[in-house]
């Protein structure tokens, strides 16, 4: 599988890649955390690993690494805005339940 971007969440890290001067795309992790169990951590990436995984999605690499790969398969993230709230939003095939704040999820067990 792959990790997309939808244009409106490329358009943001192109953007902000410009802003910065530097980067090599977004990284995509996951930690455990909340009440469901895992969060997800977007960062720009200045750099990749030789354990990590490159996708490129709309021009822009998306940067996983191996332990996070197995979650995050298939994920499609895009970029919405809310009145003052603008966030990713992911459109992951392998949450099995969110947690009600939002913050947090659990994935299908292998």
């Amino acid at each position: 599988m792959a990790i997309t971007l939808t244009e409106a969440a490329a358009e943001r890290v192109r953007t902000h890649l410009h802003s910065r001067g530097r980067g090599h795309g977004l990284r995509l992790a996951v930690k455990t955390t909340g009440c469901s169990g895992m969060a997800y951590v977007v960062d720009f990436a200045d750099g990749v690993n030789t354990c990590d995984k490159v996708f490129t999605s709309r021009g822009i690499k998306v940067i996983v690494d191996d332990e996070s790969i197995a979650y995050v398969d298939g994920t499609e993230i895009d970029f919405t805005t809310d009145g003052l709230s603008a966030a990713f939003r992911f459109n992951n095939p392998n949450v099995t339940d969110e947690c009600g704040c939002g913050e947090s999820f659990t994935v299908k067990s292998s």
